[in-house]
């Protein structure tokens, strides 16, 4: 099964893996249970599902059936605190991992929200925060944070210190590659293109250079491992994945 958070609706959705809608829980408040804004899910080794309740600033646990197990934190700045946490993960030990999105950090706490560790700070340097919106842990403890603010991916060491750098490297895809066959005046057209332009020093931003560099994340919302390792970043602007494979 697949259960999916909708912020609007402020629910759970089930669907199998072929898509079909299987049914729902969840609703709208501040009481034990309810959500508002979920965001960010994850399943642990026991089937325990942990949200992360976007706007009432906590991350809270539920059976895969919605029962209502337990919660942590506040609205805050402090440590277990949060501000509009937005994703969470949990590592092979059961660890929890919260982009608390407002605080510009990455909170590490136990199942049951006790604190263990923080990551990052605010700003644009290695190493540091503009709203991260999802993290993911390999089985080695290697954390891979949605840098969003930033329009960037970072690699951060089980330790929380900064190991490498994305920016996205997109190529034209397999069905891309199928249109251009069939429509070579589009592909004429899109050679002409200045897609990795040199932008004025008023524009040397982040945001700017992404949102003209069509290469480069713009946007990227959530960041994914597959059993193989393979790391998914969705971006949200350019409405597309990029795939990286770690190296051995």
């Amino acid at each position: 099964m697949i259960n999916s958070t909708d912020e609007h609706l402020h629910r759970v959705s089930i669907f199998d893996l072929s898509g079909n809608f299987l049914g729902k829980w969840g609703t709208f408040g501040s009481g034990d249970g309810e959500l508002h804004g979920p965001a960010g899910i994850a399943l642990d080794a026991e089937d325990h599902v942990y949200i992360a309740d976007q706007h009432n600033h906590r991350i809270q646990q539920f059976s895969t059936d919605g029962t209502y197990l337990g919660q942590w934190g506040e609205a805050g700045q402090d440590r277990g605190q949060f501000n509009m946490p937005w994703g969470v993960t949990v590592d092979a030990q059961g660890s929890v991992y919260v982009a608390d999105w407002r605080n510009d950090r990455i909170q590490k706490c136990s199942p049951t929200g006790q604190f263990l560790a923080s990551f990052g700070e605010s700003g644009e340097g290695a190493g540091q925060f503009h709203r991260p919106a999802s993290v993911a842990v390999d089985p080695e403890g290697y954390l891979y944070v949605a840098d969003w603010g930033n329009e960037r991916v970072q690699i951060l060491g089980p330790d929380g210190s900064f190991q490498l750098q994305l920016r996205g490297r997109a190529t034209l895809s397999r069905w891309a590659e199928e249109f251009f066959a069939v429509n070579p005046d589009e592909r004429e057209t899109r050679a002409m293109s200045n897609l990795i332009p040199t932008l004025p020093p008023h524009l040397n931003t982040p945001h700017h250079i992404s949102s003209q560099t069509e290469p480069y994340f713009w946007g990227p919302v959530a960041v994914k491992l597959d059993q193989a390792g393979r790391l998914y970043v969705t971006e949200a602007n350019r409405h597309r994945i990029q795939i990286y494979q770690k190296s051995p």
